[in-house]
């Protein structure tokens, strides 16, 4: 039996360039489907393309939404624009049909490789972020019913967030402008180059501590993958440092067992809809 998540972001080869996709109504957040798993779906469309070069790990991705995504079928395009010995860079957009035409989700350019070949020296002021014991924080799969329905996302994994970020589960956001948290798939599938393309994008939006409920879609995602994870739980931190204009980013970093920061991203999001 396979994994979940290799599931629902499975494709298929129906031509040059285009692979077919079912889209998984587990990864909803309300209406729409999270950005970081429609990521992880053209990610894996660009890792079935590259293929034959052997580059099949992202090592930059940068994706813009264009409308949002629903449950069901979608196309997935993908151009190889450069294809070199160490790396290729591809553009690739993910479509779906509406009222028989096609509507274009996402747009996405990205650099793949083979993360198996990196080694070096690592000189970084990077660190991980300080977590309580996981024991010691909230359980996201304990989270009251009416909001797992709304976001059936939070069943696809086990999180567990720091209580000093997470006053707003109570009703009482502590107005902290960062969130933090411990991480794994619920059926302890390995997270690997393409999953940290997902992982990224699953804390709660960090308005939701800033005293700011609601959706808040966003425009813009570039993830920077760094390296595969060791065995064992990830530790992930949003932070945002702006909020003017009805925009805000959320920088985050995801480490892992070993201490190493394995992922790091920006999204640039709009204000939340309440």
């Amino acid at each position: 039996m396979g994994y979940e998540f290799d599931a629902a972001v499975a494709v298929s080869r129906t031509g040059a360039g285009c692979y077919r996709a079912e889209l998984d109504a587990g990864w909803l957040v309300g209406a729409a489907l999270n950005g970081g798993y429609l990521l992880s779906v053209v990610g894996n469309a660009v890792r079935h393309e590259l293929a034959d070069a052997g580059h099949g790990d992202p090592y930059t991705a940068s994706a813009y939404y264009l409308s949002a995504a629903t449950p069901g079928p979608a196309t997935v395009q993908v151009e190889v624009r450069r294809s070199g010995r160490g790396s290729s860079t591809v553009a690739a957009t993910l479509s779906q049909d509406v009222d028989g035409r096609p509507q274009d989700r996402l747009t996405v350019l990205a650099t793949y490789g083979d993360l198996s070949t990196i080694s070096g020296e690592v000189r970084t002021t990077a660190r991980p972020p300080g977590l309580p014991a996981p024991e010691e924080c909230l359980l996201t799969s304990r989270a009251a019913p009416e909001f797992r329905s709304f976001v059936p996302m939070v069943d696809r994994f086990a999180m567990a967030l720091d209580p000093a970020c997470a006053g707003w589960a109570h009703g009482r956001p502590g107005g902290n402008t960062w969130i933090q948290g411990w991480f794994r798939l619920a059926d302890d599938r390995p997270v690997d180059s393409l999953a940290l393309l997902t992982v990224v994008d699953t804390l709660p939006p960090v308005t939701m501590e800033m005293g700011l409920p609601g959706w808040a879609p966003t425009l813009e995602l570039t993830v920077h993958v760094r390296a595969t994870p060791a065995p064992g739980l990830l530790r992930i931190r949003h932070e945002t440092r702006n909020f003017a204009g009805g925009f805000f980013e959320e920088d985050c970093e995801v480490w892992d067992s070993a201490d190493r920061l394995v992922a790091q991203s920006r999204q640039l999001a709009l204000q939340p809809r309440g």
